[in-house]
């Protein structure tokens, strides 16, 4: 068996592959698996970090995603996947209820999913979320405006943040780039990130639906820690431990 105390180059290797393939890793196990000291694990991880593999937590490390592509790009990615997602949030939606919708491709087909009979206030800072929710009968539609982001796909300024200070949500929809229990829901983009927590400030229940490749993980800024998010839809593929960890943060698990 190889010496990791004696060599520290493989010793971060297979750290960085156990956070490519786990999402997170844990101090205390890596230092009794590698037979080395803990100190010398958050040395490992700190040098990682520097390299912008993962994001120091405490008691160990969770992976940093990349950035991936514009909104229109993401949108035909996984679209059956996001099209299942949407599909079981639909029943946390109720009749008369005023809904922020979040740009975002998950999101968008969320809007395509709306119920027909379903009478609701649906307000969104996508124009391509607005142009389907249009098309529904029921609903009543408030565009929040300003510069649309290629990279999100919504207004995230100035204007779109004025709007919201007039309206109370019932729900809210929030979408994000990457989530942990230890660092919560994170995104690329700062504008976009401080315009979720704008409407997080607005809202009675906060609802977060991501594809399982989204966690573990962690994007650079923060958008709302775990304890902030009331109901987490996610694929089956979230594991015992991820489900028992977002569970303790009180947040329902929902699973498709």
């Amino acid at each position: 068996m190889l010496d990791y105390a004696a060599f520290p180059d493989q010793r971060q290797a297979l750290i960085r592959q156990r956070l490519q393939a786990q999402g997170r890793v844990v101090c205390a196990e890596l230092a009794v698996e590698l037979q080395v000291s803990e100190h010398t694990i958050r040395r490992d991880l700190q040098e990682l970090s520097k390299e912008g593999i993962c994001k120091k937590v405490y008691g160990g490390a969770v992976l940093q995603l990349a950035a991936t592509g514009s909104f229109t790009e993401r949108k035909e990615q996984d679209r059956a996947r996001k099209s299942i997602i949407a599909q079981r949030c639909v029943p946390l939606l109720k009749h008369g209820t005023c809904v922020f919708i979040d740009s975002g491709t998950t999101n968008l087909e969320l809007a395509k999913a709306l119920p027909p009979e379903l009478n609701l206030t649906l307000v969104t800072n996508s124009p391509e979320i607005a142009a389907v929710a249009c098309k529904h009968p029921r609903c009543e539609v408030i565009m929040l405006g300003g510069l649309v982001q290629n990279s999100t796909g919504g207004c995230v300024g100035g204007p779109a943040i004025s709007q919201l200070n007039g309206i109370i949500f019932d729900q809210a929809f929030i979408g994000g780039c990457a989530m942990s229990p230890e660092m919560g829901l994170t995104g690329f983009d700062y504008a976009d990130c401080e315009f979720k927590k704008a409407v997080i400030a607005q809202s009675n229940q906060v609802v977060v639906a991501l594809t399982a490749n989204k966690i573990p993980g962690v994007a650079r800024y923060i958008v709302a820690a775990s304890q902030q998010i009331d109901v987490l839809v996610v694929e089956t593929d979230l594991s015992k431990a991820f489900y028992q960890a977002f569970s303790a943060e009180n947040i329902e698990i929902l699973t498709v």
